[in-house]
């Protein structure tokens, strides 16, 4: 199944590390974290990517470039603006096939990525988010996704709050159909967590996929030093 990888972000509360170089490439246990994300894909034989890459993207693709010495073949959409998580791939959409994994550029989850795929090709649907339970805040992220007895994701609110509908965390790796494009506006900024999961939602066309390994990321200093120690 094809990977998109989003590698766009700026990475403001990295800053300064961020000033020079992408988020992707913030250096994580001797390398650039997002070799970690490639190398993990390359072993469980997905091999097909792309990277969406926008701020100071140049130094992703003249760091890995084709991908070959991973193992890997990749491809590259660099916005010339940020067009949000949404406008990123409809940006990159003659480079989709009709099923795709998303993974987030500053997320680590290991888990079996092509499970993630069979559940959208077997559920009829347009998305899957991969769900993360997490009661004791090991990831210091609050709930922000609801699910019903069925799998069907009724809400999705990323405004912090408390509340204990929201069991799970959403993980940083979906799939997605092509034809969630279509409900994009055909040009300006759209974020798939504020514009298009709530339509999926009011649809039923979008389920979850719970999962008991604990997700990873650098947005944070200290988030950054989670996963160093976990790499090293």
């Amino acid at each position: 199944m094809q990977v998109v990888i989003l590698a766009g972000g700026l990475g403001t509360r990295l800053r300064p590390v961020t000033t020079q170089i992408p988020k992707p490439m913030v250096p994580v246990a001797g390398v650039p974290y997002l070799e970690h994300q490639l190398r993990l894909l390359a072993k469980q034989g997905l091999t097909n990517i792309v990277l969406l890459t926008g701020y100071l993207g140049e130094q992703i693709s003249d760091y890995f470039q084709t991908g070959s010495a991973l193992g890997l073949r990749l491809r590259y959409s660099q916005e010339q603006a940020p067009m949000g998580t949404g406008g990123a791939l409809r940006e990159a959409r003659s480079l989709l096939d009709n099923e795709f994994l998303v993974i987030y550029g500053d997320s680590y989850l290991p888990i079996e990525y092509a499970a993630v795929g069979r559940r959208l090709q077997e559920s009829h649907t347009d998305g899957v988010l991969v769900l993360y339970h997490d009661p004791h805040g090991e990831t210091g992220v609050p709930g922000n996704v609801a699910m019903d007895d069925r799998g069907v994701v009724t809400r999705y609110d990323k405004s912090g709050t408390a509340d204990p509908e929201l069991r799970y965390v959403e993980a940083g790796v979906l799939a997605l159909r092509r034809s969630v494009i279509d409900l994009m506006p055909a040009a300006g900024v759209v974020s798939l967590e504020q514009e298009i999961f709530p339509r999926l939602i009011d649809r039923r066309t979008l389920v979850g996929l719970p999962t008991t390994q604990r997700f990873y990321d650098i947005g944070t200093p200290d988030r950054l030093r989670a996963i160093e120690q976990l790499f090293s």
